[in-house]
């Protein structure tokens, strides 16, 4: 199952920059939130301190608290590599690893965990995966072809397969689609609806319709100037958020009247 995501006071730097300031947010289980907002307002670095993976950058570093069912993400007792098993993410472009096959690519994950696993469990866990990212019957006779043979939005596919193979309860995903053409754009989207059953989403979009379709809650990111760190300016449910938002700066930015 999902779990909740509390994020309070969190504070993100690159270097001495700071990139983003004093973001509090809730994160419901098993929703979809939508991240939206200008280019450079901090969206995707955000989503990247969900999974402690924005401190693979040198230099960057946060303050505050992100907490998974109430575990401090970043206690210091807490494995960061642990964290990303929890939490999963996709990325903006598909990346399957180009040297692997289709089945190689789902189990990538379980095996960087050095999970033991048979090859009755591995060829269930597969299907499942596969199942799971509604790429099975697509790909079920070629499974030992290249992953990178696929087309752009089977990649994508196979690229929540392998985040969803090791069983995380978040997804995050950047921007999945935007490298998508508008029919493998469908087939992600309705997977997002299916997949937030047993995971909480948390999605980085530049589209204001993918949003409004996917979204449970919609989380406006603002910046007062270029230069200055990007905040949290709003959050609502979505039908608020694009029917009746409470906020001038997110009404303008829904509209279409900047950004």
């Amino acid at each position: 199952m999902g779990q909740r995501i509390d994020v309070n006071n969190l504070n993100i730097y690159y270097g001495s920059f700071l990139a983003v300031e004093d973001v509090n947010i809730n994160i419901d289980a098993n929703k979809v939130t939508a991240f939206i907002g200008p280019s450079g307002c901090g969206k995707s670095t955000v989503l990247r301190t969900l999974d402690r993976m924005h401190e693979i950058v040198p230099g960057a570093h946060c303050t505050g608290e992100v907490l998974l069912e109430g575990v401090n993400l970043y206690a210091p007792d807490v494995d960061p590599v642990a964290v990303r098993r929890d939490v999963g993410m996709v990325f903006q472009r598909p990346n399957p690893f180009p040297t692997m096959s289709i089945r190689e690519n789902v189990l990538a994950g379980v095996r960087l965990n050095n999970k033991k696993i048979s090859k009755s469990d591995a060829d269930d866990l597969v299907e499942w995966a596969l199942r799971g990212a509604n790429l099975w019957n697509e790909v079920k006779d070629r499974l030992d072809n290249p992953g990178v043979g696929l087309s752009g939005g089977q990649q994508q596919r196979l690229c929540i397969a392998r985040a969803v193979a090791v069983h995380p309860s978040v997804l995050l995903m950047d921007e999945p689609c935007s490298a998508l053409d508008p029919i493998s754009t469908l087939a992600v989207e309705d997977l997002i609806n299916e997949l937030k059953k047993d995971y909480t989403i948390v999605i980085v979009t530049h589209n204001m319709q993918q949003a409004a379709r996917i979204a449970d809650y919609t989380a406006f990111f603002n910046l007062k100037a270029v230069g200055q760190p990007g905040h949290l300016e709003y959050f609502a449910d979505t039908t608020t958020m694009f029917n009746n938002p409470q906020n001038e700066e997110a009404e303008r930015y829904v509209s279409g009247r900047f950004g």
